[in-house]
């Protein structure tokens, strides 16, 4: 019997890297991404197999290890497990209490750190990115320029910036384009 074929998915602009004196801008390794809708029964199902809670406010995140649970509407979060690239976090159970979609090949993330992180992700971002108004552990699905993204801050200098992997070349160089401008 034939083994069946199966394609190798090369991250978008893996291995870019840009850095000043202000900021650095990488591409993050790969990750497992989930996006997750679910009533009360399945978050509480969702909770159990994550075991932690996930955030049930806005602007908020949990996290245990390499697993984080942001908050992007009443009834919907992204679940990224940085270490496992390669491992579905979808449930193998099916339930009417939640939809649980693997996302992680539709998105790819830049880690956007230093003292001029605020200043670059300002520059194409509505939001106000100053620490008492977006403090660490903060995440929110807004814009960058003209991509939706998911905007995470890990901690007070660092921010993961989530978004579609047909978009990695315009972010990119948009992010690119406010670093050399966020010089300190």
């Amino acid at each position: 019997m034939a083994k069946p074929a199966t394609a190798a998915r090369a991250p978008q602009l893996a291995g870019n890297r840009f850095a000043n004196s202000a900021v650095s801008l990488e591409m993050a390794p790969p990750a497992s991404r989930l996006s997750l809708r679910a009533n009360e029964k399945g978050v509480k199902s969702f909770e159990r197999t994550l075991g932690f809670a996930l955030p049930k406010k806005p602007k908020k995140s949990n996290s245990k290890g390499s697993r984080h649970a942001l908050w992007l509407g009443p009834d919907e979060w992204l679940i990224i497990d940085e270490a496992k690239p390669d491992e579905s976090l979808v449930p193998a159970k099916a339930s009417p209490d939640f939809s649980a979609v693997d996302i992680s090949h539709r998105n790819c993330a830049v880690i956007v750190s230093g003292i001029g992180a605020e200043a670059t992700l300002s520059a194409g971002c509505p939001q106000d990115l100053r620490l008492a108004a977006f403090p660490v552990g903060a995440c929110s699905r807004t814009v960058f320029g003209k991509a939706e993204i998911a905007l995470y801050r890990t901690d007070e200098q660092t921010f993961r910036v989530e978004f579609w992997r047909s978009f990695a070349p315009y972010v990119w160089g948009y992010l690119s384009d406010a670093a050399r401008d966020a010089q300190f």
